[in-house]
């Protein structure tokens, strides 16, 4: 059995929160083991600018995307919460497995809505089933599971059709709402959750504003007040934060890094992140059905040279399918720079005069997508094949991505749970069919590992998965990218999300 621990405020954004005096922290600590703490100052109001801004309040519609559930998890919250490699509670205040297929999670006694009703296991069933019947990314993680029920009041219990290890990690991912009131669309305008802090105001494409909620069954925290404002221009965003209209730039792009991490008054972090580049080979369509080729693309690209001259420090070499933070991934061998072995692959695939092919992406990835972009499609001419480069509206790179009406796609992705089997578990199983990829051998490896309870035996199995991905060379994985946040000195504790799904429920602002 987990038992309940007190983790309820630092754990809110799925990390211990440390102690301001640490440097890695920011706000004012000089590393050196004085004493940094400050007064706090009369108003405790934070205004971040994200560099994407959350498009809805819905967590369960847009389950997948950052730049929402970020927002999202002040307001509302999950039954557990990732702790490093472990889960703290949240809503669940313990669970236990009476056997290898059942979960039950008791609910918290004291959990209740900012409008003082009761988190009842009710809110737990309505929140599952409503994000499994609108679908998207998230929804096939449930798919192993047979049932959610109320058991009573405070209790749930999850039957899943087998062992499931990665139970957990999609319990940290689903926000609990009200179920009498959730399949009203008017809800979400205005949404009621059982988190910290309320939603005061959203303006689409504008601003966010939270207030404190004084009436939290857990810990109260200090900041009054949390804004997100929306300013699109990263110029634009950087001299807000120089002249103090923001507190927070959340996501620093690579060519503002030399000088933003240079500036008086500002803290600067980069930390390794859950997110990364990915470029697909569609491997229903010719010529990529051929390993060959797709190993010749690898070969013929040169990715270190690309990684490190378009975006320096906030990046690094990739060395599996998956970033380097996440469990399971291992450290594979990165393929090296040789378009002579290219050439070699493409005559035995038979294409020794080379073939003519597309690259999509979509366009809201900015300059860095396409400058991605041209540099492989640059490479790729010295071998003989001439690609198309394709930058199309989001809303139509979706529909194509999903349709397979692509030949290569170039995107970015997130591991959100900071676990393989979100990832490998969920892309490349041959029923996903979200490349044209299927594999038997690997669609084994991934079940296997999603029914282990044995966290180590997961790990293996994911190694092994992506030790497959890489030589089959089923897409080719530039590099892991770090997350970048820079902040005024005079905030304190705030520790960024590797997910790029930072809370800011534990900082204070200092005088």
């Amino acid at each position: 059995m987990q038992k309940k621990r007190n983790l309820r405020l630092s754990v809110m954004g799925g990390a211990l929160v440390v102690s301001l005096g640490l440097a890695a922290c920011g706000g004012g600590g000089n590393g050196d083991g004085e004493d940094s703490s400050q007064s706090l100052a009369d108003e405790q109001t934070l205004t971040i600018s994200p560099s994407v801004f959350p498009v809805a309040l819905d967590p369960h519609q847009w389950s997948a995307e950052g730049a929402v559930v970020g927002p999202v998890k002040h307001f509302m919250e999950t039954l557990v919460v990732k702790d490093g490699d472990d889960f703290a509670p949240l809503l669940a205040e313990s669970w236990e497995m009476p056997d290898d297929t059942t979960w039950v999670f008791h609910l918290d006694p004291d959990a209740k809505f900012s409008d003082g009703s009761d988190v009842t296991a009710e809110d737990v069933k309505a929140s599952a089933d409503r994000l499994v019947d609108i679908g998207g990314s998230m929804a096939p993680l449930f798919e192993p599971i047979e049932s959610i029920e109320a058991t009573d009041e405070k209790t749930v219990t999850i039957t899943t059709e087998q062992p499931l290890g990665t139970l957990l990690n999609t319990m940290s991912l689903l926000f609990i709402g009200q179920a009498d009131e959730m399949d009203d669309e008017a809800y979400w305008q205005d949404p009621v959750g059982s988190g910290p802090y309320t939603v005061d105001t959203y303006r689409a494409d504008e601003s966010l504003v939270f207030k404190k909620n004084d009436e939290y069954w857990g810990e109260v925290p200090t900041l009054d007040t949390i804004s997100f404002t929306n300013i699109p221009e990263e110029a634009a965003r950087i001299t807000a934060l120089t002249t103090g209209e923001i507190d927070v730039m959340a996501g620093v792009g690579a060519d503002s890094v030399p000088e933003v991490s240079g500036m008086d008054g500002i803290e600067f972090e980069q930390i390794p992140g859950y997110t990364y580049q990915l470029l697909w080979f569609n491997s229903s369509r010719e010529p990529f059905t051929d390993p060959k080729v797709r190993q010749a693309m690898w070969y013929g690209a040169d990715v270190e040279t690309i990684v490190e001259s378009l975006f320096g420090d906030s990046a690094t070499l990739a060395k599996a399918p998956i970033p380097q933070p996440v469990f399971g991934a291992p450290e594979l061998e990165p393929y090296p720079y040789d378009p002579d072995k290219a050439r070699e692959l493409l005559a035995e695939a038979g294409y020794e005069d080379g073939f003519t092919t597309s690259l999509q992406w979509s366009d809201s990835g900015g300059e860095s997508s396409r400058s991605m972009a041209q540099a492989f499609i640059s490479d790729w001419s010295e071998i003989g094949i001439e690609v198309e480069p394709q930058a199309k509206e989001r809303a139509v790179w979706l529909d194509d991505l999903n349709a397979l009406n692509w030949d290569m796609n170039l995107q970015g992705n997130t591991v959100a749970t900071g676990d393989a089997d979100y990832t490998l578990g969920r892309l490349y199983l041959c029923e996903a069919d979200r490349m044209g990829y299927c594999n038997e051998d690997l669609d084994e490896i991934l079940e296997s590992a999603k029914a282990s309870l044995d966290q180590d035996e997961r790990k293996e199995l994911y190694q092994e998965a992506s030790q497959i991905i890489w030589d089959e060379a089923v897409g080719i994985f530039p590099m892991d990218l770090t997350v970048s946040v820079a902040y005024r000195d005079n905030v304190q504790g705030l520790e960024p999300d590797p997910g790029n799904r930072t809370s800011y429920v534990s900082v204070n602002i200092s005088e």
